[in-house]
């Protein structure tokens, strides 16, 4: 084992697991912890192991065969099956990047006191993707680099508020090894079901197996594609970690602080607070129910408004991210599956229009409520998008004429 080479092909990891933290997994997260307290951790664990299960192997596919997914499917698929698959990722792809806009816009609202409008943060996020076009052109270490800022930028963030509030440990060791939901009902199984499809994303699979694909590995060589196999399984698993640990700052916040609480406890410590946004919550004792937006305002009523701005700096850097790798996740999707090569200019202006048009006649028409609304079908929309990654990438790495002496074994 060598560090020098474990961080040659470090990169490609980090890039993936950006979509374990994006907004939509944030919402769900919160979520989770407002309505089950601790008891879905075990269910955040699991997704994640099982994710991490699904990109070793898309990884695999990429190091052994020189092709990414959607490649290996034009040639292995016949007409009709490809352009469906081809269609429920693009779907998948602009599903997910409704939620990174979505985010950026709550995350620019909350930043701004609301003086930037959500439509006004939509119409921003068109910004972004120039932002991430520029970088692209110094090439993908640096942009490695940066994505392991915004990361370590969600780490502090979270990590400020889960010291803040404090959370009880038993609950939290509790909640992840002991698959248990007492008292849980279809709100509980909606989240759970939610958090599924929050952390594992479709086209997840297709972006890291063409990702791994930018270290250079001699393919005629069984020993060095094992060892590329073997150093890459590392770096996901020490990015997923860090993804996890992310995701646990915020399902266990929320359960600490805000399992069972009603509308009345927190409109009564927000009124106390004077805070500007205590008209958020309807003065009745009906369950509380978050969302980014309210997470954020809930969190600056209970621990002061460093609290709301720290929330809303880790939202913009998930929102961000998260940005990137779509685009990217699009590109390789596009070239894969209909051999077609666009320029990325042209690529991320069509992706990001599809995706902003919606948003932003939400944001204009409706409320914030509606905007984090549409978050909650997003998640439920990835987990019906995921049979078809799964099925080519558990397909193809089983197959020994893909794969040679690497397919699966039973």
């Amino acid at each position: 084992f060598s560090f020098r080479k474990l961080w040659a092909f470090t990169g490609p990891g980090f890039l993936m697991s950006i979509a374990y933290l994006d907004p939509g997994n944030i919402e769900s997260d919160l979520q989770s912890g407002a309505v089950a307290g601790f008891k879905l951790l075990w269910v955040l664990m699991l997704a994640t192991i099982i994710g991490l299960l699904l990109q070793r192997l898309a990884a695999r596919l990429g190091v052994v065969t020189g092709l990414h997914l959607a490649e290996v499917c034009n040639r292995q698929y016949h007409k009709v099956p490809r352009i469906i698959l081809w269609l429920m990722v693009e779907l998948a792809i602009i599903g997910s990047d409704m939620q990174e806009v979505i985010g950026s816009a709550i995350a620019l609202n909350l930043l701004s006191m609301g003086k930037i409008p959500l439509w006004g943060g939509v119409l921003i996020t068109i910004a972004d993707t120039f932002v991430f076009l520029f970088l692209d052109k110094y090439g993908l270490r640096k942009l490695e680099a940066f994505f392991g800022f915004l990361i370590t930028i969600m780490a502090i963030t979270f990590g400020y508020e889960y010291v803040t509030v404090k959370p009880d440990q038993g609950s939290l060791l509790k909640g992840l090894f002991i698959p248990y939901c007492q008292n849980c009902g279809t709100p509980q199984l909606e989240q759970a079901v939610g958090i599924v499809g929050a952390v594992i994303m479709p086209h997840n699979m297709y972006l890291h197996s063409a990702l791994v694909k930018s270290r250079q590995v001699n393919r005629a060589n069984k020993r060095e594609v094992q060892e590329a196999n073997k150093y890459f399984f590392i770096e996901s698993c020490i990015a997923l970690f860090v993804s996890f640990i992310i995701n646990i700052f915020v399902v266990t916040v929320f359960a600490e602080a805000f399992f069972n609480k009603t509308n009345e406890d927190v409109y009564a410590v927000c009124a106390n607070a004077s805070s500007p946004h205590s008209s958020l919550f309807p003065s009745n004792n009906e369950t509380l129910e978050v969302d980014i937006y309210k997470g954020g305002v809930v969190l600056g009523c209970y621990f002061g408004p460093a609290a709301l701005y720290i929330w809303a700096i880790g939202i913009l850097a998930a929102g961000q991210s998260s940005t990137m790798t779509g685009t990217y996740s699009g590109q390789f999707v596009m070239e894969g599956f209909l051999n077609l090569r666009w320029s990325r200019f042209a690529r991320v202006l069509l992706t990001r229009s599809i995706a902003i048009t919606p948003t932003l006649l939400v944001a204009i028409f409706q409320d914030v409520e509606h905007l984090t609304g549409m978050n909650d079908f997003l998640n439920v929309l990835m987990s019906l998008q995921l049979p078809f990654a799964l099925i080519p990438v558990l397909t193809f790495t089983s197959l020994p004429s893909v794969m040679n002496d690497f397919a699966n074994g039973l």
